[in-house]
Parts: structure tokens; C-alpha cells; sequence
């Protein structure tokens, strides 16, 4: 394996670029790193193609500008996302690609941001892709639909499909995302044949669901997982059918609703308290077409695609995300309990023992963490390590200024190497998280060039096995570590696995 090493600083000027496309020719800037920014990889999904796949865009005359983000899809505001405005024609990439690519094309990393399924962007600060095309990754970012833009569904849609479903718009923007990239990338300097896909939260979840969809086949080469929220129930087109109710029976009055007047319509489809074992509705669901099982049956069947694959998750991933729950007495903790397993509430107890009131938002953030995201790490390690190389982590680094965590999504900086992008950076970060970023950015980077994260500074890093469990910590200093979480998990897989056996 040829190690990879840090491209020389060029500092060239950045200059217009202009590219011939199969779609059409595309100005972008070239420098230290070429970007092109805003690119359609779909035609708008607005009017009469909201709630409907993604079409195909059309070629254009003339020189398409690339020089600034494309809207993003109508959500929340967040000061880390670069674009100037939001809409619903939001179905736009990103590129950053090395300035000298190689012979036959650099690899490529195709990011999918996080969210939660209701917000998120290509054009966050922490996913710029400089750094990578400096060590010769070129970078796809991309928008693709969420929140009831992107996974709504209702009796009504349904029945206008050909496929007889709805919802699941987002996961459709994703697959046609990746069929942009096979098939124009190589204008770009890219490798078609050498894609690696990642992503964080919801990111890492669709991947992860993706893993588990036939007609996603062929359209990656590799997978790194951030915290995927995976290996929970989904929810069935007929749940997600009777909730979409909740906005209306007239398909034809919920089309005409303006982007911000639909925007506002959100919380009626999301609780403010997500359940801990049970199915989402405002995210993929099980429609029986394009997503035909659960994760987990998937898994256990052998039915999910075989990539070479990173799967890892964040030493505190619960803590913030439960901030604002109202469970803070002992007797609400029990009622949590009993909610979320049942039969198996009073085993739950005894894991997550909480014997007075200050110790319930502790327990309940460890909860979340393993019912969301350390469970669905662990279960897909498990699954792909006797097929293909997997690599298991966790990252540990809390940043210099963080007075907990690291939480969940904080160590995208990190892989992206953007740690001095970010505001107040220079007060949040010191030498030993920049050490942890350099380790974790060349480990991405070896591994998306070769298949391998090994080399540079860090200490050997065996494959995944189900018997010893090894894991990478990334911290200062680094260091390979065992059986993660390792009871507790195993816990949830009985809960978990246990009712899909019961038919539950």
C-alpha cells in the first residue's frame, strides 16, 4: 500500500476554470484545489415535482457559473451553512477536486450531511473538501431532500405513483446523487470507479439503509459510517400513510402551500421526544418497493451490499441530544422504561442503573447513545467484517474548550481537517486536537485511496471480529482499544432482534 502523503502547499491564485461537461460547460475556481459549487445534479423538486423522484437535469447552453453554493432545502437557519439562501430547487452538489489529478482520476469521497432528516447542508463549513483534494480525494458534498420535503407520505401520493408509494424522496435525491457522480465525475478529474461514500447521523443512516436496498447496488465502492442512526424499526408506508394525514386529506391544497408556509407544518410530524426502540415517521421508512426490510433482518440475512467499510460512533453521543428531555425524576424513568422495552424494562434497569434522581439524565443519555447509534455501529461491524474490511472507532478527542463530549457530530472537524474553519477557532482548539485531526484525516484519506486506514502516526489498526472487538480511539495520543460499550450493546441486540423473532 503506497502511504499517502500531504500535497505541497501551491499557493496558486485562484483563477477561473471552465470544464466541458456531458450536460454542458461549468466555470468553477482553480487554485491550491479546483471547486465548483451549486452544480444540479436534478431538476427542481418544486410544483407539481414536489413529493415525486428526482428527474434527471437537463443540459444547458452556454457556461453554467459554479462559483457559490446553491440554495439549501427550506429548514431551520444554522450560522456553519455557507449558502445565502434556501428553496426547493436545492437538488445541487459540490466539488472540490485536486488541482493536478492523477491518471485514470483521484477517488472520490461523496459526503451525505447529517440533520436528523429536517436540516442539513452540502454547504457546511465542517465538510469543505479542501483538505481532502490537497491530499488528491476529490470531494462531492450535495443537498438531497428532507423533513416533508424530502419524506413525506400520504394515501393520495401513493396512489399517483407507478410504485404504488410515497415518502422516502430523500433517499431517491441520495441514489440519483450517486448516479451524477458514475456518470460525469471523470469530467471533474475523479475516479467513477473508485467512490467512497460517508456520512454523519442522518447521513450515516441512509448510507447504512442503502447498505440494505437492491437498486443501490453499483452506485458506491466503499462506505465510512459517522454514528448511524440504524437497526431500529422502521416505520411501514401505512404508518407513515395515517401520520401524513395529520396534514391534510387535499394532496392538491398541500402542493400549493408555499416552501415556508409547509416549513411550519414540521412539528406536527415530530415529537419531541423520539422513542428509544420505536420506529420514526419523518425519515426513510419501510415502503415495501425501494426499502423492502429493516436493517436488522437485513443484516441477519445476508441481504445488504458488501464494500470495504468504517463504522464508528462518539465516546458521549447522548448527552446533548437529550438536553431538553423531560425525564428527571426517578418515577419518569421508569415510565421511559417501561415505553420503550417492555418486557424487558426491568433488565434495562439493572444496566442502566440509575438508584436517585441525579443520576437520570446520565442513564438516559447512555440509553440514547446505544439504542441510536452505538447498536446500529456495532451491529453493521458485525455483519460486513466476515465479508469485506471493516474497521471499527471511537472518537474520544473533547476539544480543548469543550467542558464535555465529545458529542455527537463533533468529530466531522476533525475528519475533514476544518478544525481552524470553524468559528472561534482559535480559542475552541489547541495542538492535541489539530494532532487527532491530522490522524483521522490521513486514516480517511488512506482509506478512501486504498481500502486501508493504516500508516502515518497511528498505531496498528486491526479489521473488525465479533470476538475481540477491536476498535481505533481516536485521541491524543491515539490507541487501539476492545469490546466498546460491548454489554450494554449486546442488551439492545436481544431487545432488539427479540421482537423482530417474536414478529413484532
Amino acid at each position: 500500500m503506497q502511504p499517502v502523503t500531504p500535497r505541497p502547499e501551491e499557493h496558486r491564485a485562484k483563477a477561473p476554470i471552465v470544464l466541458e461537461t456531458a450536460l454542458g460547460r461549468v466555470q468553477g475556481f482553480d487554485g491550491d484545489s479546483r471547486r465548483f459549487l451549486g452544480i444540479p445534479y436534478a431538476q427542481p423538486p418544486h410544483g407539481e415535482r414536489r413529493w415525486r423522484p428526482p428527474q434527471a437535469p437537463a443540459p444547458w447552453s452556454g457556461i453554467l457559473s459554479a462559483e457559490r453554493f446553491g440554495d439549501d432545502f427550506p429548514q431551520a437557519p444554522d450560522p456553519l451553512l455557507r449558502a445565502g439562501s434556501q428553496s426547493e430547487d436545492c437538488l445541487r452538489l459540490n466539488i472540490w477536486a485536486p488541482a493536478d489529478p492523477p491518471a485514470g482520476g483521484a477517488p472520490v469521497l461523496v459526503w451525505f450531511h447529517g440533520g436528523g432528516f429536517t436540516r442539513g447542508s452540502g454547504s457546511d463549513v465542517r465538510c469543505d473538501g479542501e483538505a481532502f483534494a490537497k491530499r488528491g480525494v476529490l470531494v462531492v458534498t450535495f443537498n438531497y431532500r428532507s423533513g416533508l420535503f424530502g419524506f413525506f407520505a400520504h394515501p393520495s401520493l401513493s396512489a399517483e405513483s407507478p410504485r404504488g408509494i410515497s415518502g422516502n424522496y430523500g433517499l431517491l435525491d441520495q441514489m440519483a446523487a450517486l448516479r451524477w457522480v458514475r456518470e460525469h465525475i471523470g469530467a471533474f478529474g475523479g475516479n467513477p470507479q473508485r467512490v467512497t461514500v460517508a456520512g454523519v447521523s442522518a447521513g450515516s443512516a441512509s448510507i447504512a439503509l442503502l447498505l440494505t436496498v437492491p437498486e443501490a447496488g453499483g452506485l458506491f465502492d466503499q462506505a465510512i459510517l459517522h454514528s448511524p442512526g440504524s437497526c431500529r424499526p422502521l416505520g411501514s408506508l401505512a404508518q407513515a400513510e395515517a401520520a401524513g394525514l395529520a396534514l391534510g386529506q387535499d394532496l392538491g391544497a398541500l402542493r400549493a402551500l408555499s416552501a415556508k408556509e409547509l416549513l411550519a407544518l414540521t412539528s406536527r410530524l415530530v415529537p419531541k421526544m423520539r422513542s428509544l426502540t420505536g420506529a420514526r415517521l419523518l425519515r426513510p421508512i419501510r415502503d415495501g418497493v425501494l426499502v423492502q426490510q429493516d436493517e436488522l433482518p437485513a443484516l441477519s440475512q445476508g441481504r445488504f451490499i458488501r464494500v470495504p467499510l468504517i463504522v464508528g460512533t462518539n465516546e458521549d453521543e447522548g448527552s446533548k441530544l437529550t438536553r431538553d428531555w423531560t425525564v428527571d425524576s426517578l418515577d419518569a424513568y421508569s415510565r421511559l422504561l417501561d415505553e420503550n422495552f417492555g418486557s424487558y424494562a426491568h433488565e434495562a434497569a439493572t444496566r442502566y442503573v440509575a438508584s436517585d434522581p441525579a443520576a437520570v439524565r446520565s442513564r438516559v443519555a447512555e440509553l440514547f447513545a446505544d439504542t441510536q447509534f452505538n447498536y446500529g455501529a456495532w451491529r453493521f461491524a458485525l455483519a460486513m467484517a466476515p465479508e469485506c474490511p471493516t474497521y471499527r472507532y471511537v472518537f474520544r478527542r473533547r476539544a480543548a474548550s469543550a467542558a464535555d463530549g465529545p458529542h455527537h457530530g463533533d468529530e466531522v472537524p476533525y475528519a475533514f481537517d476544518t478544525l481552524s474553519r470553524l468559528p472561534h477557532s482559535a480559542t475552541d482548539f489547541d495542538a492535541a486536537d489539530q494532532r487527532t485531526a491530522t490522524h483521522m484525516h490521513e486514516a480517511w484519506s488512506r482509506f478512501i485511496t486504498t481500502g486501508d486506514p493504516n500508516g502515518g502516526e497511528l498505531p496498528p489498526w486491526p479489521v473488525f471480529d465479533e470476538g475481540g472487538a477491536p476498535h481505533m480511539v481516536f485521541d491524543d495520543p491515539p490507541l487501539v482499544s476492545r469490546h466498546w460499550r460491548h454489554e450494554t450493546i449486546e442488551f439492545i441486540d436481544r431487545v432488539q432482534s427479540g421482537r423482530y423473532r417474536a414478529g413484532d
